[in-house]
This record gives structure tokens, sequence and C-alpha cells, in this order.
């Protein structure tokens, strides 16, 4: 595959990307592909399309600590800025582009019937945002800081506090769903699923950096991520690889 200008993209690196079967990560085990996998050459549709617009994003949507909160009130934890840059495979930036965030509250429990995760539910926070990055490739979102939990990979498991993220590109070809990690989280090196990761700067790739220049005084730290789809040194996946 060439670049953009011939309607195709870059390979993705599989040796960067996680594997679809990691042992340690208990349930890739049962979905993992038992057959090699079909290379099948892409049709226009994947490489074309989707185009949103402002009409699409609804001003505060990038909010999280209001978005969902009765007047007046405002989630409850750690606020922080998560803010960044979208590029592409050749470090252009990619404007109007489609980021949905998702992620646990400060307490580490999502709002989800199936979460049953002891800690308490926030009447003032959903947990969910989106936006669309500027002409400069750029994005931000308001929210709280997302606590640990719990989960059955093993007796004492624990996921780090951590943002799902996902990215649409100019094309379903580019469609990224990752996570993102913070700078010092001493959960980040048990965790099975970022173990999944083979190499260890792809590791760090998906961790969020304290940036101090973007921090709000006595409002908000801020942590910086930047997203780069397709090609070299693209941003990682989740363990289920999209956009193939």
């Amino acid at each position: 595959m060439g670049g953009q200008g011939d309607m195709a993209f870059t390979p993705r690196d599989w040796g960067w990307q996680p594997p679809a079967l990691t042992p340690e990560y208990r349930t890739t085990v049962a979905r993992a592909p038992a057959n090699p996998l079909l290379r099948l050459p892409p049709t226009p549709s994947e490489l074309s399309g989707p185009v949103f617009g402002h009409g699409d994003v609804a001003a505060g949507d990038n909010d999280l600590l209001h978005n969902h909160a009765a007047p007046g009130q405002s989630a409850i934890g750690e606020r922080i800025i998560l803010h960044g840059r979208v590029v592409d495979q050749d470090g252009r930036p990619v404007p109007g582009t489609l980021i949905e965030v998702w992620q646990a509250n400060a307490g580490g429990r999502y709002r989800h019937r199936v979460d049953g995760y002891l800690a308490a539910l926030d009447p003032n926070f959903a947990g969910c945002g989106r936006v669309l990055t500027g002409a400069d490739g750029a994005y931000s979102f308001h929210t709280v800081k997302p606590g640990a939990y719990p989960w059955p990979n093993s007796a004492n498991s624990w996921r780090p506090a951590h943002i799902h993220l996902s990215i649409f590109g100019t094309a379903f070809a580019q469609r990224l769903i990752t996570q993102c990690y913070f700078q010092g989280d001493p959960l980040i090196p048990h965790c099975a699923i970022v173990r999944a990761l083979p190499d260890p700067a792809a590791r760090d790739r998906l961790v969020a950096r304290l940036d101090l220049e973007a921090t709000v005084p006595f409002d908000s730290v801020a942590y910086r991520f930047d997203i780069v789809l397709r090609g070299r040194a693209a941003t990682v996946f989740e363990n289920r690889p999209e956009g193939m």
C-alpha cells in the first residue's frame, strides 16, 4: 500500500501491534482466530469517509465534568485535561476527525448495567464524550481521572487508570480504538492487557504525559496524548484490531 494520494495506506506493523492470542490476557484464548488470517484488498468504502461536521458534535460534548451533570453540579474526582494532536502516518494533522472517549469514574466504576464493582456511582458523571479535531489536529477533553478497578483475569488483577478512545480518521481504514494510561501509574507494568504489547516502546506510546504548560492553575492537571494513525510509529490498538 502507498500513501493517501492513491487512496491507500501504509500497512500496519503487526510486530508493533498486540498479537491476537496472549494467554496471560485470558479472554484472548477464546476469541483469538484459530486459523491464519486472510488478507482482503480494501474496498472504496474502506478508503473513503466517514465525514463528520460540527453539527454532529454539540458544544460541551467534550466536557465530561458537566455533560451529564445536573444544573450547577459537577463530576466528583481529580479534575484533568486530556489533550493532544491526531496526525497521519507522515505527521500531518488530521482535522475534523471524530474522537469518542469512555471511562470509569473516579472510583473505578463504569456507568453500565453490567458493572458490579462495589465503588459508588457518581450521579453527575456518565463517563463518555466526543469532540472533532481542529485544523491542526488538536483535541481536548475535560474530565476526571478514572480510578483503578479489579477485573477477573486472575485472583488479584487490577486495571490501571485509563481512558478508552475511538478515532475515525479520514477513512475506515484508519479507524483506531485504543486506551491511554497515565504517567507514573504503578499498575501499568502489572496489567496483562498492557503486557500483551511485545515492544516496550509500544507500551510507552500508550502513556499520557504530565503537561504542566497546559495545566489550569487551581483547576485541572493536564496530560498530553498524541495519536498517530497508520504507518510508521502508529498508536497501538486495544488487543482486538480494527480497520485491518
